[in-house]
């Protein structure tokens, strides 16, 4: 059982033209389990495109890639 606090993430399947919310540490199996159960294995279901957006312009930014100088800091 999930807390109210927990953190969950959109899970969106073109095929089956749903979205379901699914708590942060269950996505990856919840993903897989769909996309094994009902499209055969193929990776159809996943993160809400949006979300992945979000979060790799959050990386990229943390990591300096937007820096204007071009100079990358690891």
């Amino acid at each position: 059982m999930t807390s109210d606090d927990e953190p969950t993430v959109p899970i969106v399947c073109s095929a089956c033209e749903t979205t379901t919310r699914v708590p942060l540490p269950d996505v990856a199996d919840a993903v897989e389990r769909h996309n094994e159960n009902v499209h055969d294995g193929e990776e159809i279901a996943e993160i809400d495109p949006a979300i992945v957006e979000n979060l790799a312009n959050l990386v990229a930014e943390d990591m300096g890639l937007f820096d204007d100088d071009g100079d990358y800091d690891r």
